[in-house]
């Protein structure tokens, strides 16, 4: 899989979605000339000790939130020391500063905006709000990407990403799984999303949404074929199945018991290696694959449960053992 380095985003880019999703209204202030300045990391900011001189602890990249307490301090301080504290803190690389609670900022703290080139902004939500709802609005911007060349279907709910050298049969594989009423995400290039530091999103690019390469066909379109029930734009990826060419001269799992993990962008996901051979219904092995897993994840876990029954039947026979042992 090729990664890539977490970007930046500007604040005007921010500015623009969240006024179009209307998820947050942000109203400029000042420092209208600094919304190119970029933000880097997705978790805003909320350190009224910098206030106090204790700067040190502001993060570059970062918004920089402002509630009732915080303007309210600056409010009890002279017009010489607010100008003093607001300076100090714009000299940090912030990308801008929110206000919340709608709340009148003092003019020195705009003018001091102005002369930084920060953008300083109100909203009137609440501060708990305004810094989720901008952390989320930041999170798809700046969450750490990656493309993998694989399929990723939607089987019964369950993100299935199906890995393997090219040519294996990854496309033919879920061509079979779409007539058995599963959906498609994506074909050949699936674009993959961190979000929350915990579980990865998987989406296909827009150009070659919804097409599928076959061998001996080319190009087919699925949504066109099967109807819209038969894709969908993205899909949590919550099991890899890597497929591999049979080696007779390899130990395979006979049980399940073995956990194997795919790791992709930091996140470890469950992984079966699913071993290709002649004879073999791969869409009905991938299939199961994902039935089990369903199953595993609400804690029925089929092999555990029949080795705990085989060594709780041992353990009654040489309990037995011991019994007649004594009699004789």
């Amino acid at each position: 899989m090729t990664a890539q380095a977490q970007p930046g985003v500007s604040v005007a880019t921010v500015l623009r979605d969240l006024a179009e999703s209307r998820a947050l209204d942000l109203e400029v202030l000042a420092g209208a000339g600094g919304t190119d300045r970029r933000i880097t990391n997705p978790h805003p900011q909320k350190t009224g000790l910098a206030l106090s001189g204790f700067d040190q602890y502001l993060r570059e990249g970062r918004v920089l939130v402002f509630g009732e307490s915080e303007v309210r301090f600056l409010d009890s301080l002279s017009p010489g020391e607010r100008t003093a504290v607001m300076r100090l803190v714009y000299s940090h690389a912030l990308p801008c500063v929110v206000i919340t609670d709608n709340v009148e900022p003092a003019k020195e703290i705009v003018a001091e905006a102005d002369r930084a080139d920060v953008p300083l902004m109100r909203t009137r939500a609440a501060t708990p709000i305004a810094m989720a709802r901008l952390s989320a609005a930041l999170d798809v911007h700046l969450a750490a990407r990656g493309i993998v060349h694989g399929v990723l279907m939607d089987i019964l709910g369950l993100g299935v990403l199906i890995v393997g050298e090219s040519g294996i049969g990854k496309s033919e594989c879920a061509l079979d799984l779409v007539v058995r009423g599963h959906r498609l995400v994506a074909d050949d290039a699936v674009e993959l999303r961190c979000r929350a530091e915990s579980f990865v999103i998987g989406t296909c690019p827009e150009l070659t949404r919804h097409h599928m390469e076959i061998r001996g066909i080319g190009l087919i379109n699925v949504q066109d074929l099967f109807g819209v029930a038969a894709t969908r734009r993205s899909k949590r990826v919550e099991l890899v199945v890597q497929l591999e060419r049979w080696d007779p001269a390899r130990e395979y799992d006979r049980l399940g018991l073995d956990e194997a993990h795919y790791e992709t962008l930091g996140v470890r996901v469950p992984m079966i290696r699913m071993p290709v051979a002649p004879g073999r219904n791969l869409a009905i092995l991938v299939e199961v694959a994902a039935r089990n897993q369903l199953l595993r994840s609400g804690g029925h876990h089929a092999a555990r449960r029949l080795v705990n029954r085989l060594e709780e039947q041992l353990g009654q026979a040489d309990a037995t053992d011991l019994d007649f042992g004594e009699d004789l």
